[in-house]
């Protein structure tokens, strides 16, 4: 069974940082979902297996970067000038073959972590 752990998320005032990590039990394409109550989960970063690949959703580009370490098995998603409309509970996300962003595409899921920015 397929297990991601999820740790770094917390509070942080507008424009400060966090770093976000997911230690998976063996090597996927891996990315970050978000959502926020009421709302459908949406897409953040993905990298893909190798990591030479990333992809980002528009209301991130140029403030997060999502990086992995295959000898950990770890992905990470280091959150700049970060915004109260980040606030949402972060969830990762492991693909078996192909990276897509829509949250139906995803195989495995973490058990998510909750960022919270304050204004």
């Amino acid at each position: 069974q397929v297990q991601l752990v999820e740790s770094g998320g917390g509070l942080v005032q507008a424009g400060g940082s966090l770093r976000l990590s997911c230690a998976a039990s063996g090597r996927y394409a891996m990315g970050w979902f978000r959502q926020t109550p009421g709302k459908e989960r949406e897409f953040v970063a993905a990298i893909t297996w190798s990591g030479d690949v990333t992809y980002y959703g528009d209301s991130v580009k140029g403030r997060f970067t999502i990086s992995k370490d295959n000898a950990k098995n770890t992905v990470y998603l280091q959150m700049n000038s970060l915004k109260p409309e980040d606030t949402a509970v972060y969830y990762c996300a492991a693909y078996r073959i192909v990276v897509r962003t829509t949250s139906t595409s995803v195989d495995y899921w973490g058990q998510g972590t909750q960022v919270t920015v304050s204004s």
